[in-house]
């Protein structure tokens, strides 16, 4: 599986400006940083805590993949000269994803994800995390803003997302058409801003399939 060129389908006339921030009319725009968003995920120590509301399972995760399959796609997440746009689904989004596949509730990140490795392997936890990255493009929330309808590509072969637009709400629909779909977090929009790969925190995990 190799990471694929972004193509982005636009409903309804809308055109995305999948291009950095540029400066005054005939000054040249400003060169992207080449920050990674995994040194931003890696940026709190990389360990558990009690704050639901970070990237500690969603870390651990990418660590293990990576330990496991050293060329997996996934590495690119720490290649901040590739362009990419990731949705991050908070610890708390992990927790909802766990309850909803075996019904507890767990109080602790660590039982999250150790709960998660029992009912998703490797390979699946991959494909889960590749369905959260759309190479190729930097997107700011302000441009998803203006994307209503739009179709997203993602580094998972075959897969998209579609970007759902209400009252400036940015939601993504994926391809589980049973449960919630996950909101964009406005708050925490926008991470690693001035580099070429951004993120922006989701509240639940994308699902490439009907679990």
């Amino acid at each position: 599986m190799r990471i694929r060129t972004l193509t982005t389908a636009v409903a309804a006339g809308l055109t995305l400006t999948l291009i950095g921030q540029v400066g005054p009319a005939g000054a040249e725009a400003k060169k992207p940083g080449t920050k990674s968003l995994a040194a931003v995920l890696a940026a709190d120590g990389g360990g558990y805590d009690r704050n639901w509301s970070d990237y500690d399972i969603l870390d651990k995760a990418v660590r293990t993949v990576l330990a496991a399959k050293p060329d997996s796609d996934v590495a690119v997440l720490a290649d901040g000269k590739v362009k990419l746009t990731a949705f991050l689904p908070k610890d708390i989004a992990f927790r909802r994803l766990v309850r909803d596949l075996t019904g507890r509730q767990l109080s602790k990140e660590r039982s999250v994800f150790k709960a998660l490795t029992k009912v998703a392997d490797v390979d699946t936890l991959e494909a889960v995390l590749l369905y959260h990255v759309v190479p190729g493009a930097t997107i700011t929330y302000r441009q998803a803003q203006k994307a209503n309808g739009a179709a997203l590509d993602t580094a998972l072969s075959g897969a998209d997302i579609r970007v759902s637009v209400r009252k400036g709400a940015v939601r993504l629909r994926d391809d589980d058409p049973n449960d919630r779909d996950p909101l964009v977090i406005k708050s925490s929009s926008n991470i690693n801003k001035g580099n070429r790969q951004i993120a922006h925190g989701i509240n639940r995990v994308l699902r490439p399939s009907d679990l």
